[in-house]
């Protein structure tokens, strides 16, 4: 039984910490957005694209997990 309690207390962990680093995702991508916005050399252009494009992939990634996670909770 107290197996049991320790899983769910990983688990909660583990959901917890993917959350934070979600909201930490969502503020890198509107630091993203704001360099992007600002920026007018070229290079740094495509060096902005590119960060966004990951940054967005992260944050898509770290959303399906958290919805996989809620949808496996009883």
């Amino acid at each position: 039984m107290i197996r049991i309690f320790q899983k769910n207390t990983a688990e909660d962990t583990r959901y917890a910490l993917i959350k934070n680093d979600l909201h930490q995702t969502a503020k890198d991508l509107q630091d993203a957005y704001n360099n992007l916005e600002n920026v007018v050399d070229p290079d740094l252009i495509d060096c902005y694209i590119y960060e966004l494009n990951s940054v967005q992939m992260r944050y898509k990634f770290l959303l399906a997990t958290i919805k996989k996670m809620e949808e496996s909770l009883p």
